[in-house]
């Protein structure tokens, strides 16, 4: 869930190529699946649940109009977590956006309901995220766009490669690196991300 009780500052995050995807497996009893035609309703009871929308129908009419065009697309990027009971209960998506002429690979919608939240399904759903993006466009960068708010998630986005980036952006995206780093440190590891900070100053 996000934590709205911070201040809200915009994330950005690159993986660079060539470096290896840690490998996490899923507990017993969870299973990956990937989307098919009708899944937009799981999508948006997952993400409605960790408040990235204020109801359902409104989540649904997002991935109408960003997403059911590439329906074919979605069939290898979109995936989900299936529990023992058979219902989603997270998702991801390894996607694509234009910066200026510049097409960059990105992971879009990364959430996991808030009661299986740290049972290790978050970096699982990473994790082969990751795998599938490099199976369809070979190893190249991606990026990320996240917020203060989502600090759980950069925590598991750190430990699969991730980078916080101090200048650099794609898409449309505002970086608001300087207001953001002092804030993320009070929330995670301090270590990690001073660490962070010092890669991301040689860029």
């Amino acid at each position: 869930m996000l934590d709205k009780s911070i201040p809200y500052f915009n994330v950005i995050m690159k993986r660079p190529a060539g470096i290896p995807i840690p490998h996490f497996i899923l507990p017993d009893g969870y299973s990956f699946v990937w989307f098919t035609e009708g899944n937009e309703q799981q999508w948006a009871e997952i993400e409605t649940s960790v408040d990235e929308f204020s109801n359902k129908d409104e989540a649904l009419h997002y991935f109408q109009n960003e997403y059911l065009p590439f329906i074919d697309e979605l069939k290898s990027r979109l995936l989900f977590i299936r529990n023992a009971e058979g219902n989603e209960v997270g998702t991801i998506t390894g996607w694509w956006n234009i910066t200026g002429e510049r097409r960059d690979l990105s992971v879009h919608w990364f959430a996991v309901k808030k009661e299986y939240q740290s049972l290790g399904l978050g970096k699982a759903l990473v994790s082969e995220c990751l795998n599938r993006l490099l199976l369809i466009e070979g190893d190249k960068d991606i990026f990320l766009h996240t917020q203060t708010w989502s600090y759980k998630a950069i925590g598991i986005y750190l430990k699969a490669g991730f980078e916080i980036v101090r200048k650099e952006s794609f898409a449309q995206y505002k970086n608001d690196y300087e207001q953001a780093i002092p804030l993320l440190k009070k929330v995670l590891y301090l270590k990690t991300l001073q660490q962070t900070e010092h890669d991301s100053l040689r860029r």
